[in-house]
């Protein structure tokens, strides 16, 4: 691993460098918290893990459309000396890539990914839009209503906690959690 990857100053600039978008940056965050806490859980480096998190998508606002997300995020990310597990891994968040998920990072970030940005529509529609209000119920309750969120995969979301062998509802109380640590940051506190 090179130390790039493990620099989240650097990780942190190169987002901010390409994303402008606060939702999109915000969302960074989100599955950032949750990865990062999945690799206290396992034991893992949790920078490394993190930074994975924090730049799976930092190509999606210049490049949205699946045949340059996040291909062309993996191109910057070579060119800037990443290392190849670090951009496969980001590359296989992504059904279309082609990129098996076949370590334990790649299905943490995939279970993640879409779970991160539901937990934060559930918690825009909590009366005080905090996710101190934001229970497993809900969030299940509200997977369940296909016009809230519709662009958010409930199948990835699924999926992604098989892959792990975690309970869905274990997955998403740790990830409620683990985004709690990071609420402020998230826009999910009291302002």
């Amino acid at each position: 691993m090179d130390d790039k990857s493990r620099d989240r100053t650097y990780c942190l600039s190169l987002l901010k460098e390409y994303t402008k978008n606060e939702s999109l940056l915000k969302h960074a965050y989100a599955v950032e918290a949750c990865v990062k806490a999945y690799a206290k859980k396992f034991g893992e480096d949790e920078e490394y893990w993190g930074n994975v998190a924090l730049l799976h998508d930092f190509d999606y606002e210049m490049y949205p459309t699946a045949e340059e997300h996040p291909f062309k995020g993996s191109e910057i990310l070579r060119e800037k000396g990443f290392d190849e597990n670090f951009r496969r891994t980001i590359l296989s968040h992504a059904n279309y890539s082609g990129i098996p998920r076949d370590h334990r990072l790649a299905k943490v970030l995939f279970a993640c990914d879409e779970l991160a940005g539901f937990i934060t529509a559930v918690t825009y529609v909590r009366p005080n839009k905090i996710i101190d209000e934001v229970e497993v119920k809900s969030v299940k309750k509200k997977m369940k209503d296909k016009a809230f969120a519709k662009n958010v995969s409930r199948e990835d979301i699924i999926n992604g906690a098989e892959d792990l062998n975690i309970q869905l509802d274990e997955h998403i109380e740790f990830c409620i959690n683990a985004m709690k640590e990071r609420k402020a940051e998230l826009g999910l506190a009291h302002p």
